[in-house]
């Protein structure tokens, strides 16, 4: 294992791996849906709740002036996270859903019928479906980029499908359903040559590796902060400011004007021109000390942790009689997708828990990539921080016990 992780200190962190499931320690390994989150984090934004709590850049008394330094304080280190540095260019939304849907409104109302939007295979129903919508009401053209048996993205045809027309190219960092890590320089490359935009859905991949958007070249990124060890609810959408204050605005009402009249209204810049209303502020300040937290630990360190640990699963699951992993890309990230021959996910899913394995099982909003496959789902462990060999054993016990069962 990588020297500066130390799981069973990690685990110390996180309350709710101190429960029993069905009178068994519990083994978590559903961190692809959502990271558990540590006592700083649960701590800091009781601190907010319990004495800090005020609304932001309206008030004109201490509470108010406080909380929004605090407010800000929070996008200024989200920012930094991923290597920015004029925090305006972060957004703060709901999640990675809000954070596409945002983008395919807003980049949608300067688009023309007939322009192109190229999309992926493997994307999750959240960066798929909105671009579907838009297209409908604007008569646009999707294309998809291919997907080869062994999960990984066909370049060629991707290379093959850009053309003047294609406007924008959305696609995801990290599969959530196969754990395949896309070649985000590569894709960007390619897209821009053709003068496309490009957006990096980073929602699988954020809590796994440094990211550094100037690096990478996209031109907008989204990630939900709940797999990053933060809340629920608040999401984070980084864009070039140039860009975003050429879009219109998402949503309207309080805090994104400048002016109001009966006849017009005009809008601030970004970020406030898409943050209308009152803000989680909570989730932005449970957020940042989220990622103090990981940057603490150190991302090079929990990617080497976490990719160990998925091989080693992979490596144990193969030995096993009548598994079939899904997803065997040279580059991958980790998430381990298996099936049991002759069992339903949703029934090897059930034997886990009651060895207290906590699993994924389904089609992970993922269908198009499952009827590529030709399969209903699959049984998904995804690994985090806190994960041990020992979760790997129980693991793969569990799974050994689910094959018996359906023998």
């Amino acid at each position: 294992m990588a020297a500066r992780i130390n799981p069973e200190q990690i685990r110390r962190h996180f309350p709710e791996l101190e429960q029993r499931v069905h009178g068994k320690p519990l083994c978590y390994l559903d961190n692809a849906a959502t990271t558990l989150k540590p006592r700083v984090v649960i701590d800091r934004m009781s601190e907010f709740y319990l004495h800090e709590a005020a609304n932001v850049h309206r008030g004109s008394h201490f509470l108010s002036d406080r909380a929004t330094g605090i407010y800000e304080a929070a996008r200024h280190t989200i920012a930094q996270f991923i290597g920015v540095k004029d925090a305006d260019e972060i957004i703060f939304t709901r999640g990675t859903t809000e954070g596409v849907n945002l983008l395919a409104f807003s980049l949608g109302e300067t688009l023309q019928a007939g322009d192109e939007i190229v999309l992926t295979q493997m994307e999750h129903h959240s960066n798929l479906v909105p671009w579907q919508l838009l297209a409908e009401r604007r008569q646009l053209k999707l294309h998809y980029v291919p997907v080869n048996s062994h999960g990984e993205l066909d370049l060629a045809a991707f290379k093959g499908m850009l053309s003047p027309r294609t406007k924008v190219v959305s696609f995801v960092h990290c599969s959530n359903a196969l754990g395949t890590i896309n070649p985000v320089k590569e894709i960007v490359a390619a897209a821009r040559a053709v003068g496309a935009l490009t957006i990096l859905d980073a929602a699988q991949s954020i809590s796994l590796m440094p990211i550094d958007v100037h690096d990478l070249g996209c031109d907008f990124l989204v990630y939900s902060g709940h797999k990053l060890f933060g809340p629920f609810g608040i999401g984070v959408l980084w864009g070039k400011k140039d860009l975003l204050n050429r879009l219109p605005p998402y949503q309207s009402g309080g805090s994104m004007i400048d002016r109001v009249r009966l006849d017009k209204t005009t809008f601030l810049s970004a970020p406030h021109r898409f943050e209308a209303g009152t803000p989680h502020v909570a989730g932005s300040i449970g957020l940042a000390k989220a990622i103090e937290f990981v940057s603490a630990i150190g991302l090079n360190e929990i990617f080497s942790h976490e990719c160990e640990l998925s091989e080693l699963a992979r490596q144990q699951l193969r030995a096993i009689d009548g598994v079939r992993l899904i997803g065997e890309a040279k580059s991958r990230g980790n998430i381990v997708s298996f099936l049991i021959a002759g069992a339903h996910p949703s029934d090897v899913g059930q034997i886990l828990d009651q060895e207290g394995v906590a699993v994924r099982t389904g089609h992970h909003c993922t269908l198009p990539l499952m009827d590529l496959f030709g399969i209903p789902g699959t049984v998904r462990a995804s690994f985090s921080i806190y994960n041990n060999e020992e979760d790997v054993r129980r693991l793969v016990a569990a799974t050994r016990k689910a094959r018996e069962f359906f023998i």
